[in-house]
C-alpha cells in the first residue's frame, strides 16, 4: 500500500466555502474515490490556505487514472478550481505531486 501525502494552496479568500464544499461531498465522488482505490483520504487545511492531503491507494498513477475517467470527477475538479492557487491551467487533482515520504514508525 503507498502513502500519498500532497500540498495545495486555497485561496484564503475561499477558504470557509472551501469546507463547506467537503462537509457536502456528493455521494457519487465519494463512491468514485472509493471504487478507484483512494483509502483513509483526508485533507488538512491550515489558516493560511496551506492544503495538505494524505491517502492510502495500493497504485497512486492507476488511483488517479481510475478518476481521472469519470464524468463525476470532471464536474467536481471544475467546481473546485477557482479555490486553489497556482494550479497554472490545471484541475486540481492534476495539480497533487506526491511528497517524498523520508520516515515512517512502522
Amino acid at each position: 500500500m503507498q502513502r500519498i501525502c500532497f500540498v495545495l494552496k486555497v485561496r484564503r479568500d475561499r477558504l470557509e466555502e472551501y469546507k463547506r464544499r467537503h462537509r457536502e461531498v456528493w455521494p457519487e465522488m465519494l463512491q468514485a474515490l472509493r471504487e478507484t482505490g483512494w483509502h483513509n483520504y483526508s485533507l488538512f487545511l491550515r489558516e493560511d490556505g496551506l492544503l495538505v492531503g494524505y491517502l492510502e491507494t495500493p497504485d497512486f498513477e492507476k488511483a488517479r487514472a481510475g478518476m481521472a475517467a469519470r464524468e463525476v470527477n470532471a464536474r467536481w475538479q471544475a467546481e473546485m478550481a477557482p479555490f486553489f492557487e497556482q494550479i497554472e491551467g490545471q484541475r486540481p487533482d492534476e495539480a497533487m505531486r506526491p511528497l517524498e515520504e523520508v520516515f515512517h514508525l512502522d
